[in-house]
């Protein structure tokens, strides 16, 4: 975008409303004398962008220069945006969005609590690209230990039963993943994991070819385990939007054979 694509009242709101928001001891400056209005101060957000007092000010009041790419990473991270926020800012001060550096493998305290509260529902929490992160104790149980830390790359490598809905399973799964190839240009693990993919897998490769892009849906899933038998269960697929993760359950039908196998697993793996 140029700099028509400026939209000067909106990206001044939008930086008054990202200072007013933060303390000083959230970007590590002292509290100092009693504030009257909350948020930082706008020369303590230029000092934390490198910017003079008077070009940010001249920012907020809708009257600034058109911003450049470096001066609005300098303002995100100053303020700091979250990955939506930071493509917002630079959509309204009319430039393309940088690239986000890659799919995130931290996992947040609270979802790994929330992972660990689940103690009837088998739960793990994969990244964009698939890579497991994290599982509660009922889904080790169930899953056993996972000789492959991409879900998507074991889906490939083992047979998967051929029925409709283990198809569309395994078609979203490729059309997620390539939600997150665009996202994530560059990014080696994606390109790695595709790549290779495309190499070993017919399947994988026709699918790809497709150039499906979806988010998931939920599907019921049939399994033949071999040892707990036949199961049965909804496999829910839920974005987590902070950190592009996915937090994958599998939820049985209250009275189901399969829920009951839930339910003695979960007494088994109790600590």
């Amino acid at each position: 975008m140029t700099a028509a694509g400026l939209r000067r009242d909106e990206l001044a709101t939008f930086l008054r409303s990202r200072r007013a928001r933060l303390r000083p001891a959230d970007v590590g400056l002292p509290d100092g004398v009693r504030r009257r209005t909350p948020g930082l101060r706008r020369q303590e957000v230029a000092q934390l962008a490198g910017l003079s007092v008077d070009y940010y000010v001249r920012l907020e009041q809708g009257r600034g220069p058109h911003p450049s790419r470096q001066v609005l990473a300098a303002l995100a991270r100053a303020l700091l945006l979250t990955r939506d926020e930071r493509e917002y800012l630079f959509r309204v001060a009319g430039q393309s969005p940088p690239p986000v550096p890659g799919p995130s493998g931290d996992v947040p305290p609270g979802l790994r609590d929330l992972l660990d509260a689940m103690t009837t529902t088998p739960a793990y929490l994969v990244d964009a690209k698939y890579d497991v992160l994290a599982v509660n104790r009922l889904a080790a149980r169930l899953l056993g230990d996972l000789p492959e830390r991409n879900m998507i790359r074991w889906m490939f490598r083992h047979p998967t039963p051929d029925d409709p809905e283990a198809r569309r399973f395994v078609r979203d799964s490729v059309a997620d993943l390539r939600a997150a190839y665009g996202r994530y240009p560059g990014d080696r693990g994606l390109t790695e994991l595709v790549t290779e993919l495309l190499g070993v897998s017919p399947r994988f490769a026709a699918l790809w070819a497709e150039h499906d892009v979806a988010q998931r849906r939920p599907v019921t899933k049939r399994v033949a385990h071999p040892e707990l038998g036949p199961l049965e269960f909804e496999c829910r697929v839920l974005l987590v939007p902070e950190t592009d993760q996915r937090l994958i359950v599998y939820t049985a039908a209250p009275g189901s054979p399969t829920h009951e196998v839930f339910r003695r697993l979960a007494e088994q793996v109790r600590p």
